[in-house]
């Protein structure tokens, strides 16, 4: 482990250590939880050659900033934000030599929400149950970083970093996601509302994606109706009393009381938890 962290200057709304998150635990009440694109932490991971289940920082539309205690090689991916050093722009989905003693900052991000900071080592904060992610919703992992908070970086990787000749996919205007019918679609009064466009709500955070335009209806029978708790995936839709379905996102509980109407696909979860409030999401069927 190298002796010089990374001193964080500042967090803007939110930043916080993640990983691949904590498998196989659900039977224990502990969800994976991990980076909420998980395509962007891997990709940041990838071109430095660390190992995927390495530590990146995930900060929430910017405002991110550390000074750098030793020369490191640093990735950003994910949300494509304004990357400086001491003030100077540098590249983006690429890495980047960082000396000594600089400030990098990230920007707010010209589209997407989530932008994932990688360092060649990965961030070597302590684990907790296997895992350096950070759970909000249950509070299993480090803390959400603060003012002064320093991170220490694990030893780096012999293999030489390398950078992908492939174009990086930013997240899209419009996200389109795939959904599965889900085991109680049929609680529905007209399953076919759910298939349709919705939009982001502020109240929206990394446990779940609140969808708001319309109310889903139950069926007449099953309109008091409750359901004893069963367990739930990362991209479950639950609809709760009021009608308004949530997205379940990394920070998921692992059960749930709501009827799940739908699933997204595994694969498209990443761009969800790319979605801003008052962004437009729709929902076709897989």
């Amino acid at each position: 482990m190298s002796a010089a962290g990374w001193t964080v200057r500042a967090t803007g709304p939110r930043a916080l250590v993640q990983d691949l998150g904590r498998p196989g635990l659900a039977h224990l009440g502990v969800g994976r939880s991990g980076a909420a694109d998980r395509r962007a932490h891997r990709l940041g991971q990838r071109l430095l050659r660390n190992d995927e289940t390495a530590a990146s920082i995930e900060v929430t539309f910017g405002g991110f900033e550390a000074e750098v205690g030793a020369d490191v090689l640093v990735a950003v991916t994910g949300a494509p934000a304004v990357v400086t050093v001491d003030g100077a722009p540098v590249g983006y989905a690429a890495p980047v030599r960082v000396p000594a003693g600089s400030v990098l900052a990230v920007g707010v991000p010209e589209r997407g929400l989530r932008t994932y900071v990688s360092v060649r080592g990965g961030f070597a904060v302590d684990p907790v149950l296997g895992s350096r992610a950070t759970d909000l919703l249950s509070g299993v992992g480090p803390p959400p970083l603060a003012e002064g908070d320093v991170l220490p970086i694990g030893a780096a990787p012999t293999d030489f970093p390398y950078l992908d000749v492939a174009p990086v996919p930013a997240p899209p205007d419009d996200v389109v996601l795939r959904v599965a019918p889900g085991p109680r679609l049929d609680w529905l009064a007209d399953p076919g509302e759910l298939w349709t466009e919705w939009t982001v709500s502020g109240r929206s955070d990394r446990v779940g994606l609140r969808l708001e335009g319309r109310t889903l209806r139950r069926v007449a029978e099953r309109e008091r109706d409750e359901l004893p708790s069963e367990g739930v995936v990362r991209g479950s839709i639950q609809v709760p009393p009021g009608g308004e379905p949530v997205l379940f996102l990394a920070d998921h509980p692992v059960t749930g009381g709501y009827p799940v109407a739908g699933v997204v696909l595994d694969a498209d979860t990443d761009l969800a938890a790319q979605a801003r409030p008052g962004q437009r999401v729709r929902l076709v069927r897989a």
